[in-house]
């Protein structure tokens, strides 16, 4: 072999190895993704391979022969430290970027919170916000499974899905699903620790959480839920009905005839959740309850009163019997009324839920409904 040859043959090669390392960096570090570009989003699903991920790449125009990508992935030691998730590429990105980001796993993070106080409907309006479709997610929230030991006779998760803040993916298929499992699991924490209570408080985890419903949606004062689960807890045990407006809300949007505004004519309405026209707890809760609320209905503060009555500033007025509880709906409500909107029929004006007397029930003055925080 001569020398020439030789030379010849060297060159060659290092064109080759040139070529090849140029080939490279333009398919590795040359920008793949220019700042005008509009943002893109990767879903990777859990499992998916290196391979696979790079073909979703290619089909986003991010890389042309997804090979490279899993030849890059191992070039840099990276296989098995790709996370799973939602990733957006925004702005200029090489390939090399777009594996270090998805190593470092800066996937997007989508926040849901929902509200204590949020009934399943509510919930899903909230979730769908996020991007998770609404019968998605009240189809999940119909899987009793997920609290079949701790209520076997829910018929749905409504007040087991608990009040916080979550992250979901929407994007993902059991988005929904994942989002339930999660706030249920979250129910799970908050509420284990109570378990003795709840056995010994004699309503049982449905009718703890049910009555913590209640209380939740009555006052949006953290002092005063333990006050008001008292005046629940007394006319329960006196059996007097607890004619709370959250409850005939809560039937009427279950009716579908919900239109914002509670009338006299309402309290009539036909539904076991009615508490004007049924004794006792409804069926089952009629929103989550927070953990606040929760403890208050285990906890409730040693009182004797039976009536409350919104001051009109957030806060309420307490009575232990009907006469103090006139007089106070007279200064607070009746007061404010004729100042507002001058004088107007008493006989409109509905009696006043979670302050009546007991059954049967005397005559007195009309007296706002409960459930107005002012």
């Amino acid at each position: 072999m001569s020398l020439g040859f030789v030379r010849k043959l060297l060159v060659v090669i290092l064109i080759l190895v040139g070529a090849s390392y140029l080939l490279w960096y333009h398919e590795t570090q040359w920008p793949v993704r220019h700042a005008s570009d509009p943002p893109q989003s990767l879903i990777v699903e859990p499992g998916t391979g290196v391979l696979d991920i790079g073909r979703q790449l290619r089909g986003l125009g991010l890389v042309r022969h997804p090979q490279v990508f899993r030849a890059l992935v191992a070039a840099k030691g990276a296989g098995g430290k790709l996370r799973a998730g939602e990733y957006a590429f925004e702005g200029e990105m090489s390939l090399d970027q777009i594996i270090d980001k998805m190593v470092r796993g800066e996937v997007v993070h989508h926040m849901v919170t929902f509200p204590e106080g949020t009934n399943l409907d509510e919930m899903a309006r909230i979730a769908f916000l996020q991007g998770i479709p609404p019968a998605a997610f009240l189809e999940a929230a119909r899987d009793t499974a997920l609290v079949k030991e701790l209520d076997p006779q829910a018929r749905d998760l409504e007040g087991y899905v608990f009040p916080d803040t979550y992250e979901v993916q929407p994007r993902r298929p059991d988005a929904a699903a994942a989002l339930v499992r999660r706030a249920v699991h979250r129910f799970r924490e908050v509420v284990g620790p109570m378990a003795g209570q709840v056995q010994a408080s004699g309503l049982g985890l449905r009718g703890v959480v049910t009555l913590a419903s209640l209380v939740e949606l009555e006052t949006a004062r953290k002092e005063e839920r333990p006050h008001i689960a008292a005046v629940f807890l007394n006319r329960l045990r006196r059996r007097m009905p607890l004619q709370t407006d959250p409850t005939v809300i809560y039937a009427l949007r279950k009716a579908g005839t919900w239109d914002g505004n509670i009338r006299k004519e309402d309290l009539d309405v036909d539904s076991p959740y009615n508490t004007y026209r049924f004794p006792g707890l409804p069926p089952g809760p009629i929103a989550s309850p927070g953990r606040e609320a929760i403890r208050a209905v285990l906890e409730p503060m040693p009182s004797g009163d039976l009536y409350f009555v919104s001051r009109n500033d957030g806060s309420h007025q307490f009575s232990r019997t009907l006469a103090e509880h006139e007089r106070a709906v007279d200064l607070y409500q009746r007061h404010r009324r004729a100042q507002l909107l001058g004088p107007s029929p008493a006989a409109n004006t509905p009696p006043s839920p979670g302050a009546s007397p007991p059954a049967p029930t005397p005559s007195f003055p009309p007296t706002p409904r409960p459930g107005t925080r002012g």
